[in-house]
């Protein structure tokens, strides 16, 4: 059986904790989108993470950058 090649972890810590966080405030119905939360309220599962890891990135976790569309 051949050695498995080891591979760093994409995201910190931290990151998991504010995907978390941003999971638990969409479940209390607080979480908003848009800039300054103005925006309605979050109702998607991966729009609630994609905005806990935006606040990870701003936090200065170890999250990898944002891919280009």
């Amino acid at each position: 059986m051949p050695a498995r090649k080891k591979t760093g972890r994409k995201y910190g810590k931290a990151a998991s904790k504010s995907v978390g966080s941003a999971m638990r405030r969409k479940k209390s119905g607080t979480l908003r989108s848009g800039k300054r939360g103005k925006g309605g309220k979050v109702k998607s599962r991966k729009q609630a993470i994609a905005i806990g890891l935006s606040e990870a990135r701003k936090k200065g976790a170890k999250v990898p950058s944002k891919k280009a569309a």
